[in-house]
């Protein structure tokens, strides 16, 4: 099979509005993680209402995955779509800080994860159109770099935000984040941009959103990865809530310097390595560190399972950081070698999203049954297993998705 032909590289200033784009985007997501449950506490809401609002975005997250990306897919616009939804998530911060009434914060909250749901794939689509297939497993590695790296310094800037005035300055941070973010896009030029790689074989008159839901749903290859990464976060996601609850019965006293840690940890390996496994996968293919990826999550539950010393269970968490890591970049490239030629790039990474949202979505209620019914360890074991699951269920079905000379393999890709 004849090598990807050579695309132009792209200039050093839109590769440096990439990363900062993926840096400040990073920064205003953070706002409306745990701050935003903190925030509404200090105002009198109660666990009820803020469970409600926090649900609502997040079934609109899940909903908007398909439809977002097939706006993105449609369009062709992707820098201008980025652009008006990082606006929307501002103003949403913005509206939320203004006015913590219930209507206000539902709305925003809705606002929010709609522009979530189109400015994730506009990232994408602006990512691989500016490197090309050749590349885009580096140019995803470094939005994970940058990425990562925006969620540690949003979070510290924004605790000492929230520490040393209120929690509700954290969303007026939230909202002058989004400034940023929308300059980083200046530096990107379209001119730059390969569209025709993205193009259809066979030229279409316009967009059928239905024709290309039918396409992906009789892409075998595509079906299995959304498979295995359903199940691989249906293992994930309960993994920390469970053990941060272990934590605070365990270390009342230093659990919030633990559970950050938890966090911060596999953030930070996320950091250094991702660049990395976007380069070694651009070269020798995807699967061998997907394999890595996906079989770093059962031993680490399983780990976590049988230790309760604090410093070890920091220390597993370099695994999640491999995870995050092999997953958070080369997904979203098996995604790119499978809808090669096919147009339907963006509503395919919506797809496969709304596969983890659903296996997260399950998780962290199942586990937390198994926990109150058996103990924690026990449900711990139980997400071992499903990891265990997801990973020989991807070594297994699921076949590489790019040749060692850096051609998508085409014929797996159509089975």
């Amino acid at each position: 099979m004849p090598s990807e032909p050579a695309v132009p590289v792209a200039s050093k200033r839109s590769q440096v509005g990439v990363d900062w784009f993926a840096f400040f985007l990073a920064d205003v997501q953070t706002g409306f993680g745990p701050f935003l449950a903190v925030y509404l506490t200090t105002e009198k809401w109660n666990n009820a209402d803020i469970g409600f609002v926090l649900t609502a975005g997040s079934i609109v997250a899940l909903l908007g995955q398909l439809p977002g990306g097939a706006l993105v897919d449609a369009l062709k616009r992707e820098r201008l779509l980025a652009g008006l939804s990082m606006f929307a998530i501002g103003m949403s911060a913005l509206w939320i800080a203004v006015a913590p009434q219930f209507s206000a914060v539902l709305l925003s909250q809705v606002l929010h994860s709609a522009g979530s749901a189109i400015v994730g794939p506009a990232l994408a689509a602006i990512s691989l159109e500016l490197v090309g297939y050749r590349l885009i497993g580096e140019r995803l590695g470094r939005n994970a770099r940058f990425s990562s790296s925006g969620s540690l310094i949003a979070a510290a800037v924004m605790g000492a935000f929230g520490h040393y005035f209120s929690s509700r300055a954290v969303f007026f941070v939230t909202a002058a984040m989004a400034i940023p973010a929308m300059l980083a896009l200046r530096l990107i030029s379209e001119k730059e941009f390969h569209r025709e790689e993205l193009e259809p074989e066979e030229p279409r008159p316009e967009y059928h959103f239905a024709e290309a839901l039918k396409e992906l749903a009789t892409n075998r290859t595509l079906l299995i990865l959304a498979a295995t990464v359903c199940l691989f976060h249906l293992s994930n996601a309960a993994i920390l809530p469970l053990v941060a609850n272990v934590i605070t019965l365990r270390s009342a006293d230093n659990a919030t310097e633990l559970v950050a840690l938890f966090i911060i940890v596999p953030q930070l390996v996320v950091a250094f390595v991702s660049p990395w496994v976007g380069r070694y996968a651009d070269q020798r293919g995807r699967r061998p560190l997907l394999l890595v990826g996906f079989g770093a999550l059962p031993v680490r539950a399983a780990l976590l399972a049988s230790s309760s010393d604090p410093t070890i269970l920091v220390a597993i968490q370099v695994l999640d950081g491999l995870s995050a890591a092999a997953l958070g970049v080369l997904v979203s490239g098996c995604v790119a070698d499978i809808t090669r030629h096919t147009g339907n790039f963006n509503l395919a990474l919506g797809f496969v999203g709304i596969a983890m949202g659903i296996g997260g979505t399950i998780s962290t209620a199942a586990a937390g049954i198994i926990a109150d019914r058996f103990g924690t360890a026990t449900s711990l074991l139980t997400l071992a297993c499903i990891g265990l699951l997801a990973f020989v269920t991807f070594a297994f079905a699921m076949p590489e998705t790019r040749n060692p000379n850096g051609a998508p393999q085409l014929d797996q890709t159509k089975q």
